[in-house]
């Protein structure tokens, strides 16, 4: 259930940047949720089980499905890295594709060691105990951690750095990377606790992953969703503002041009622009 809610969200995220931001020239931001749209629906169970009995049965979609995960979260880095002028070292460092090949060979090598067995829905339940499983989840959620706590970074810069509606956004995205970055620490104890025998500690943690999940894709997802919104609606206020101050100037404008006739002729194009903003420039 957990998994067709987050897959559901992933999908409506696509469709909303898709009619939102497709005039942008970058496109990290929906290359990122169409890639992780793709792993979540792989997660559920009925789609899984489809999708692995046509690469023979042996849970190759699980390593399909994570690496699509990764490639997903490095391109969600890269495009909330390219939203601001703030990029530190370590965060292009975090979001660099030499660091992303590295994680996705990791966990490769380490999925071909695991005693897969047949088709299972409950991968790491089932084969959790194996040390190479906790190697290669290990791996995985690392990576993830890498990558959220970097946009947690630049989500908390450009929560600091904006004002007024431009708040709402980073807010929801630090949000979203903070309830990312639990989620990652919570796998990856669980992790260790089910391949050590601490079977207990793996049943305490593993009650917060669902919340966590829906907690970090919500929020993810509505910062992303809506920061088209609030461009589009601080384009609007500020088109109505430049309406309102040419309003005020024309009366000025009119005696200008009747005591000084060249003025009108000083810029032609923007006299017969229909935009605002040229309009009030002339």
């Amino acid at each position: 259930m957990i998994q067709t809610l987050v897959a559901t969200l992933m999908w409506a995220l696509v469709a909303s940047l898709l009619i939102f931001r497709r005039k942008r020239t970058d496109r990290s931001i929906t290359y990122a949720a169409l890639t992780i749209a793709i792993a979540m629906t792989l997660n559920v169970d009925a789609a899984y089980s489809a999708v692995d009995r046509l690469l023979g049965g042996t849970n190759l979609a699980t390593l399909i499905a994570d690496a699509l995960l990764m490639t997903g979260l490095f391109f969600l880095g890269r495009g909330v890295m390219k939203t601001g002028e703030y990029r530190p070292r370590l965060v292009r460092a975090a979001v660099s594709i030499p660091v992303l090949l590295v994680a996705l060979l990791a966990i490769t090598a380490s999925f071909l060691l695991i005693d897969r067995g047949t088709t299972t829905t409950r991968f790491m339940i089932d084969l959790g105990a194996q040390p190479a499983t906790a190697v290669y989840s290990i791996i995985n959620f690392t990576y993830c951690l890498v990558i959220v706590v970097a946009m947690l970074v630049l989500a908390i810069r450009q929560y600091r750095h904006n004002t007024g509606i431009q708040h709402l956004p980073a807010a929801l995205l630090s949000l979203g990377s903070a309830f990312g970055v639990a989620l990652c620490l919570a796998v990856i104890v669980m992790d260790v606790a089910h391949a050590t025998g601490h079977l207990d500690l793996m049943h305490t943690i593993q009650s917060a992953y669902d919340p966590l999940s829906v907690l970090t894709f919500v929020f993810l997802c509505a910062g992303f969703a809506i920061q088209p919104a609030v461009r589009r609606a601080q384009h609007r206020a500020r088109q109505r503002q430049t309406v309102a101050l040419t309003a005020q100037l024309e009366s000025l404008w009119l005696r200008a041009t009747l005591a000084r006739p060249g003025l009108s002729q000083a810029d032609p194009l923007a006299a017969n622009s229909e935009d605002p903003e040229g309009h009030l420039h002339r």
